[in-house]
C-alpha cells in the first residue's frame, strides 16, 4: 500500500515539474527579442511591425508577437509551441533561413495562421479587442457598417484585417488564387 502512495507522490511531482519547466521555458521565449532573434524575422515581419498601429498608437498600447500568435488558454498553447517547432525545423533544413526564402514561403505560411485564427474566431485579437468594449460611434461611419454586418455574417477578425500588422499579401493571395496553386510539402 505504501508503494502506491510513494508512486503516487512520484507522479505528482514529476507532473508539477514538469508543468512548472514548460511555463518558464514559455515565459523565456514568448517575447519580442526571441521572436526577432532569427535574422530573416528581424529583416522583414519586425520592420514591418514597427510600422504598424500594433507597435505605435495614439493610446500608448503595444501587442507583441505573442499577444497575437500565442494562445493563452493552455491546451491551445501547448499545441501552438509544438506547432511552431515546424520553425525551427525549417530553419535547421535551410528552407526558410534567409530573408528571401521566408519571403517565398511567407504567403502559404500566412495563409496558415488565418485559418487558425479563422477557426478559433480570431481568439488572440479578442484577448485585447473586446466587442462590447467598443464604442461604434467613435468610429468612422465605414467601420461601423463593417463591423454590423461582419457580426451578421458570422465572420470574424481576421476576415477582413489580413494584413493588419505585417505587409498585405492580397497580391500574392489573389495571383495564386488566379492559378499559381500553393506550395505543396511545406508545413508550419
Amino acid at each position: 500500500m505504501r508503494y502506491k502512495a510513494y508512486i503516487l507522490v512520484f507522479f505528482i511531482l514529476l507532473g508539477g515539474t514538469l508543468i512548472t519547466g514548460f511555463n518558464v521555458a514559455i515565459d523565456k521565449i514568448d517575447n519580442l527579442e526571441f521572436c526577432i532573434s532569427c535574422h530573416y524575422v528581424k529583416a522583414t515581419i519586425y520592420q514591418e511591425y514597427k510600422q504598424a498601429s500594433h507597435y505605435q498608437n495614439r493610446t500608448g498600447v503595444r501587442a507583441e508577437c505573442d499577444d497575437c500568435h500565442v494562445p493563452k488558454p493552455f491546451i491551445p498553447l501547448v499545441i501552438s509551441k509544438l506547432k511552431a517547432s515546424a520553425h525551427i525545423y525549417h530553419h535547421l533544413i535551410g528552407s526558410i533561413n534567409t530573408p528571401e526564402k521566408f519571403e517565398a514561403k511567407r504567403l502559404t505560411m500566412a495563409k496558415r495562421v488565418w485559418k487558425t485564427m479563422k477557426e478559433t474566431d480570431s481568439r488572440e485579437c479578442r484577448s485585447c479587442h473586446n466587442k462590447s468594449a467598443m464604442d461604434p460611434s467613435l468610429q468612422k461611419r465605414r467601420a461601423q457598417i463593417q463591423h454590423r454586418d461582419a457580426e451578421k455574417n458570422g465572420e470574424t477578425c481576421i476576415d477582413c484585417h489580413k494584413g493588419i500588422t505585417h505587409k498585405p499579401l492580397h497580391k500574392e493571395l489573389e495571383e495564386q488564387d488566379e492559378g499559381e496553386g500553393e506550395e505543396e510539402g511545406f508545413v508550419l
